[in-house]
């Protein structure tokens, strides 16, 4: 029977660590689609997930407590050592993703102030629109203010 708190307090961790290890089998399950770090920490996640339902399992079923320590040990070894691949993996990927960038724009960006003309196009509208609105208040002014007696 003392054990039975614990299993209870496992099992409904279990539970309630859908938010974590759902959004992880949408992510195995999409395949390709994914870069492989993400499947990587995704394999990672449902391994630690699994490791405490298994230990929720052994918990419930009286096992002894060795058998619930090595299966805990096993699990949290395999998920972390899942984990450090896919920062690596994913340490890979972004040098991959920058070494690509860097391929196709081989020289320097141009971001001086000589060449940003588009600052200079968003001013100039700015500053139409603006003069457009006092001309025709001021005509609308005038028109209005000569003939209304």
């Amino acid at each position: 029977m003392a054990g039975t708190v614990p299993a209870l307090g496992a099992a409904l961790l279990t539970a309630a660590g859908c938010v974590w290890y759902v959004p992880a089998v949408a992510d195995l399950r999409a395949g390709a689609d994914r870069p492989v770090s993400r499947r990587t920490a995704a394999a990672a996640c449902l391994t630690g997930w699994t490791t405490l339902a298994a230990v929720a399992v052994l918990l419930f079923a009286g096992a002894a407590w060795q058998a619930e320590c090595a299966a805990a040990t096993a699990g949290t070894t395999v998920a972390a050592g899942l984990r450090i691949r896919a920062a690596a993996q994913h340490r890979h990927e972004v040098r991959e993703t920058v070494r690509h960038w860097a391929a196709l724009a081989p020289g320097l960006p141009g971001h001086g102030r000589g060449d940003d003309r588009s600052r200079y196009v968003l001013a100039s509208l700015l500053a139409c629109g603006l003069v457009v609105t006092v001309v025709t208040t001021s005509v609308a002014m005038t028109m209005g203010s000569g003939g209304g007696n």
